[in-house]
């Protein structure tokens, strides 16, 4: 629930959102949640994490005094389309454009921009790949991390569980 970079802020304020400061910041707010989740459900160690993770974000959603009682279920729906929106842009693969560039132009047609500039593009990739690598780290920080041994494929690990 980490407030967006001001500067993250101004820049999308100009180059995508015609001006609108706090539409910008909400863009931010929603891809940050959204990714939070995302990660969380696709590496987390426990098929659970995914749920809990998902649960205390979409209450912290729900109370969030950043919005208006009468404007959470608005609020909630737009991070639903976002959410899915991202989350399908991570579970496709496409050979001619990156997971960080589709991500990128994701950001800005929900900022109301359909045409940003290959450099713009360039930058809200990399923002958004530090947002994602932040996710991870964070998940990681909370839940810990996969201790495998070496010369084990983790898939190999997976069966001799199962059984």
């Amino acid at each position: 629930m980490a407030e967006p970079d001001e500067t993250d802020v101004r820049w999308l304020t100009e180059r995508g959102t015609g001006g609108d400061a706090d539409h910008a910041r909400w863009e931010w707010r929603y891809a940050r949640r959204a990714f939070a989740v995302l990660v969380a459900q696709r590496d987390a160690l426990d098929d659970r994490t995914g749920s809990l993770v998902a649960a205390a974000v979409a209450s912290a959603v729900a109370r969030d005094p950043l919005v208006a009682s009468a404007k959470r279920p608005m609020a909630a729906r737009q991070f639903n389309d976002r959410l899915a929106a991202y989350g399908e842009v991570l579970r496709t693969r496409h050979p001619a454009t990156s997971t960080s560039e589709r991500l990128a132009r994701a950001l800005f047609s929900f900022a109301g921009q359909g045409d940003p500039s290959a450099a713009d593009v360039a930058r809200a990739s990399t923002a958004l790949s530090a947002m994602l690598a932040d996710a991870h780290e964070t998940l990681r920080g909370q839940f810990g991390t996969a201790d495998l041994p070496e010369d084990i494929a983790p898939s190999a690990v997976v069966r001799a569980v199962r059984r």
